[in-house]
């Protein structure tokens, strides 16, 4: 039997958690006039996986600005279909929180296939490296947060989610230094990533 061990580990507020409070005065008319107009939150997920070809094609030919700025416009609509969901009272847990939790992974890589695109055009080797290594380390931080509470444990943790992983590319995209953003994220994913294993860690030598 799972033992859920959250109230023995507090967590702190993430920066998810922080955006969707500070802007549901914002989101919460749009879904609600989607949900009048019989809108899918099914179909944002997959809309908004699709909308990281446009970023991965910008990345990949060097347009990084124009990047960044479409993913500022863009990403925050992500927020959009789980919103959504529970304004049409979907089951928390059902088929669509696997398939928004299954393109997200998709999206991420299709993101970073831009940034390998880019730097095997320019030939840098070590650049393609740490960017191999900084989506693989993404996928773990979110794969550790899922698989910890399959076993009953939170991971809601960590320096580097999702959120703060576009601020960091997009804020690097802008100043047009994607290799800081990439070594940024090749470093700290892997941290997020041992941070949730060291609580998921605490709290099962506590039950």
């Amino acid at each position: 039997m799972k033992q859920t061990n959250e109230a023995t580990v507090p967590e702190k507020m993430t920066l998810t958690d922080f955006l969707r409070a500070k802007t549901l005065f914002i989101i919460d008319p749009i879904v609600t006039f989607m949900a009048r107009i019989g809108i899918s939150p099914d179909l944002l997920t997959v809309v908004g996986m699709l909308t990281h070809f446009l970023f991965a094609w910008l990345i990949a030919n060097g347009r990084f600005q124009i990047a960044a700025v479409a993913m500022f416009f863009i990403v925050p609509l992500d927020a959009l279909d789980g919103s959504l969901a529970r304004k049409l009272d979907r089951v928390q847990g059902g088929f669509g929180a696997f398939l928004d939790s299954t393109l997200d992974r998709f999206a991420e890589i299709i993101l970073f296939g831009g940034f390998i695109a880019y730097y095997t055009r320019q030939g840098d080797e070590l650049m393609l490296a740490l960017a191999y290594i900084a989506i693989t380390g993404s996928i773990m931080v979110s794969y550790t947060r899922a698989r910890a509470e399959t076993l009953g444990f939170s991971a809601k943790i960590g320096i580097l989610s999702r959120v703060e992983r576009y601020a960091v590319m997009m804020f690097f995209l802008v100043l047009k230094l994607p290799h800081v953003a990439v070594i940024i994220l090749a470093i700290f994913t892997y941290f997020t990533a041992f941070q949730r294993m060291y609580h998921v860690w605490k709290q099962s030598s506590q039950s």
